[in-house]
C-alpha cells in the first residue's frame, strides 16, 4: 500500500496527481505558453493537498515524470521532486514522459507513438503497442515523408500528443491516424508509479538526473535597452 505524488513539468502542462494503491485521489493539471512551473509547482502541490485533506507526511513516494521534454521544465520537476524526497526521507520514482503519455491511450488495439515537440519538424517520440510493450525506443526524430514507413507499413499507429499536430500534413499514410485531444497529465503515470512502488524500483535520489535526451540549447539573450 502507498500514496504516491506524481509530478509531470516534461511539456507545457504542470500536472500534479495523488493516487493510493493504483487508484486515483486527485488530480491538477495547469497549462501555459510560458513554461511557468517554477511559479507555479508549488501553488499547485499546496492545492492538491489542501483539495485533499492530505498532508506531504502521508506521503510514501513521489514520482517524476523523467523526459524527454522541456530542459527547464524537467530540471523544475526534479528539484521539487529530490527537496520532498530528501526532506520526507521517501523513494524517489522515475518515469519515462512519452510512457505516461502513451498509457492515456492504451487497451486501444493500435499501436501508439506519443510525440513531444522538439523545435522545427524535429519530434521526441517513441512507440508502444496496445499492452504498453515498448517496440521503438524513445528517440529524437526529424519528421519527413519516410518518417514511421516502417511500422505504418505493417500496423495502424495512432499518433498524439502535443508534437503530434505539426506532423499531421507531412505523416500521409492510410495507417496513420491523430488524436490530438490525448493531454499530458499526471494521471498517466498512476499504473506505472503503483507498480514500481510496489517493485521498490526507485531510483538513486542523490545522482539521479532527468532524461534530456539532447543537450540543452540557450537561446539568444534578449536585449534588455
Amino acid at each position: 500500500m502507498g500514496l504516491i505524488l506524481c509530478l509531470e513539468t516534461a511539456t507545457k502542462v504542470c500536472s500534479l496527481s495523488l493516487v493510493k494503491d493504483g487508484i486515483e485521489v486527485a488530480t491538477i493539471n495547469h497549462f501555459s505558453d510560458h513554461y511557468s512551473h517554477s511559479e507555479r509547482l508549488n501553488g499547485l502541490l499546496l492545492d492538491l493537498l489542501k483539495q485533499t485533506n492530505i498532508s506531504l507526511n502521508d506521503l510514501d513516494a513521489v514520482a517524476i515524470s523523467e523526459g524527454p521534454g522541456s530542459y527547464t521544465g524537467l530540471r523544475i520537476g526534479t528539484s521539487t521532486a529530490k527537496g520532498l524526497c530528501y526532506a520526507l526521507d521517501i523513494p524517489l520514482i522515475a518515469i519515462n514522459s512519452l510512457k505516461a503519455l502513451a498509457a492515456e491511450k492504451r487497451g486501444q488495439g493500435i499501436l501508439i507513438c506519443p510525440m513531444f515537440d522538439a523545435r522545427r519538424m524535429e519530434v521526441y517520440s517513441a512507440i508502444y503497442d496496445a499492452d504498453m510493450k515498448e517496440l521503438e525506443a524513445t528517440r529524437a526524430v526529424v519528421i519527413d515523408e519516410i518518417s514511421y514507413q516502417d511500422f505504418l507499413a505493417e500496423h495502424p499507429i495512432c499518433f498524439i500528443g502535443p508534437g503530434a499536430e505539426k506532423c499531421q500534413e507531412t505523416l500521409q499514410h492510410k495507417n496513420a491516424s491523430f488524436d490530438l485531444d490525448v493531454k499530458v497529465s499526471a494521471k498517466g503515470m498512476h499504473a506505472f508509479a503503483h507498480e514500481k512502488f510496489e517493485q521498490q524500483n526507485f531510483v538513486d535520489l542523490a545522482y539521479f538526473e532527468p532524461f534530456y535526451l539532447k543537450d540543452f540549447i540557450a537561446g539568444t539573450p534578449k536585449k534588455i535597452f
